[in-house]
Formats: structure tokens, C-alpha cells, sequence
């Protein structure tokens, strides 16, 4: 079978336009009003199970501890949108904490090149993914879940079953602390600011051509191929995303706790649970970012507004696995009318 290598011949496939790209009004697959109103219905929830969660310093610390999940969802929409799954980035982000903290040891002057070389490992896995799936043909369920028991098995063989290290304060930083000072809100996460800056990009690059191409891959990737699209290139770039924003994620969790194997068990599968609470529809073509980040948002609150009911962990998990049930339900029963 030959690769898609052929030059674009047009302009790129028009796609409908919507809220970050590819959403589409009303209630249909790919709408955004959905889980904006079951995200305000859950905030007022929240807010009345605790009274100061809209206290500016309290919000902003819980918009704080979502970011790395939302990051995670809009790089994991990159790939779905486009037609394929990414299961390797909860171990991904295991193994780039367990890396920063080995390589890093407690030393200040290692944070900065450590950061680097996490973000280019993160390329890296997204290229392998990508490269794995297109070009070799591989379903990208058992790309990606290959990559997982790799990483998994490689980072366990490296650090001989237990993480060594410590990840410096400066890295710590990055998760944890943010700009003091600041009227109103006291202090402004980094964490947030990266995911602001994260979610413009995200926005910008699906209402470029690149959006519209990846939509339209995601939808019927023969059509694409025969427009002159490389869809093997599209879909190796989506790699490259979920990769990088799972590098992004990983280095702000790091800030968060100790460092853990632990750390990324089930991202996966919550990121893949956010971005079709977000109304994006699995098998690709419909959906927005901005409705996959606030999918995020969105099952970050009702998991915040179990554990202030006192539900149990085992709970949450059944209850991902519910709207991961439902969102393919009603994409598979929208698609056939």
C-alpha cells in the first residue's frame, strides 16, 4: 500500500467552522453548549457544597490543578479529531517525572536543560506514534498501547523498580507557585498561564488551514488523500501535539507531589473520557479543542465535586467509564442519522 505523500492541488477541504475549530451550534455532535451548561450546572454545585470555591485565590487554585488534564485533553483531541487514539501518554508522563527527577538529582542548574530535553522526549514519543501508525500501517490503539508497555517497562528497568532523584524546587516551581502580588487574585499560577498560553495555540492552529485539513483527514481520509491532502503527515503531527502536551503536563504535575509511578496511571484514559465529555466524537471529523478543554474542565469539576461528597475514588473511575459508554452511544447513533 503506498504512503500518502501527494501535494495538496487546492485549498484545504472546507470543514464547518466553529468555536476553536471544527464546532458546529446546536445540540448535534461536535456542540459545545452541551457541556457548558452541565460545566456551569456542576459549579454551582461546587459552590454551594463550599461556599469560597469563587474566592479568586481558591478558583484560581483549582483551575490550577486542572491544567495539567487540560493540557492533556487538548493534545489528545489533536489525535482523536483526526481519527486515531493516543493511550501511551499517561505512561509518558510517568516516565518524564521519573526522568526529570534522576536526571535532575536536587540540582538547580539541571532544570532548564532537563526541561528542554522533556519536552523533545515527549516530540520524540509523538513522532514514534505517529510514524508507527501511518507509515507501518499499524492501528494506533496497539501503536499507542505498545508505547505504553514500553515506557512503562523501560522506565522501570532504568530506575531498577523504585524512582531515584529529586526534582529541584526550580522545577517544582512551575507547578506549585506563580506570580505574587497580583491585585484581586493575590497570585497567578504558572501552571495557568502555560495552560492559557496552550489553549490559544490550540484554538489558533484549528482555525488555520491545518485545522480544517485535520478535520476533514478525520472524517473520511480517502476523500482527503484524493483532494491532494498527505494524510500521513496529518496524522503524524497530531502525534507530535498529543506528545508535546503530555511533556507539558508531565513537567507541571511534577510540582504538584512526589515524585511516583504512579503519577500518570489512567491520564489516558481520563483525557480520552474529557474530550468526548467535550462533544468530540471518536472515530474522528467532528469536534472542537475549545469543547475537548472544556470537557476537561468540565469532568475536573464533577471529580472535585465527588471527593467533596466523600465518593469513593472506585466511584469516579465507573463514572469516566459511563460518559466514555454514553459519548460513543450517541456519536455511533448521530452518525447514522
Amino acid at each position: 500500500m503506498s504512503t500518502d505523500v501527494a501535494t495538496p492541488t487546492g485549498p484545504a477541504p472546507a470543514v464547518p467552522a466553529g468555536l476553536g475549530g471544527g464546532g458546529r451550534g446546536g445540540w448535534g455532535a461536535g456542540s459545545i453548549r452541551p457541556v457548558l451548561i452541565i460545566l456551569v450546572l456542576l459549579l454551582v454545585a461546587v459552590g454551594i457544597r463550599q461556599p469560597d470555591f469563587y474566592d479568586p485565590p481558591v478558583l484560581l487554585a483549582f483551575l490550577k490543578r486542572a491544567a495539567p488534564l487540560i493540557i492533556l485533553a487538548a493534545g489528545q483531541y489533536f489525535v482523536i479529531v483526526a481519527g486515531d487514539f493516543d493511550l501511551s501518554v499517561g505512561s509518558l508522563v510517568t516516565a518524564e517525572v521519573v526522568i526529570a527527577a534522576r536526571l535532575i538529582d536536587g540540582d538547580p542548574a539541571a532544570t532548564w536543560p532537563v526541561v528542554a530535553l522533556l519536552l523533545a522526549f515527549g516530540l520524540l514519543v509523538g513522532l514514534v506514534n505517529g510514524v508507527v501508525t501511518t507509515l507501518l500501517q499499524v492501528p494506533s490503539f496497539i501503536t499507542t498501547l505498545g508505547m505504553y508497555l514500553v515506557l512503562v517497562g523501560a522506565v522501570y528497568t532504568w530506575t531498577g523498580g523504585s524512582p531515584r532523584g529529586a526534582l529541584s524546587e526550580e522545577f517544582r516551581m512551575l507547578g506549585r507557585r506563580g506570580i505574587d502580588g497580583v491585585p484581586v487574585l493575590g497570585q497567578l499560577p504558572y501552571a495557568v498561564l502555560v495552560l492559557a498560553g496552550v489553549a490559544v495555540l490550540a484554538v489558533l492552529a484549528m482555525r488555520a488551514d491545518f485545522g480544517k485539513v485535520l478535520l476533514a483527514v478525520g472524517d473520511n481520509p480517502r476523500a482527503a488523500r484524493l483532494t491532494g491532502v498527505r494524510t500521513a503527515r496529518v496524522r503524524t503531527i497530531a502525534f507530535l501535539v498529543s506528545g508535546a502536551c503530555a511533556a507539558v503536563a508531565a513537567i507541571l504535575l511534577g510540582g504538584f507531589g512526589g515524585v511516583s509511578f504512579q503519577v500518570g496511571a489512567g491520564l489516558e484514559f481520563t483525557a480520552i473520557t474529557a474530550v468526548v465529555l467535550g462533544g468530540v466524537v471518536l472515530g474522528g471529523g467532528r469536534g472542537s479543542v475549545a469543547g475537548a478543554m472544556l470537557g476537561a474542565l468540565t469532568l475536573q469539576t464533577l471529580l472535585t465535586l465527588l471527593n467533596l461528597l466523600g465518593v469513593s475514588g472506585a466511584l469516579s473511575s465507573a463514572v469516566q467509564g459511563l460518559i466514555i459508554l454514553a459519548a460513543v452511544a450517541v456519536g455511533t447513533l448521530r452518525r447514522r442519522t
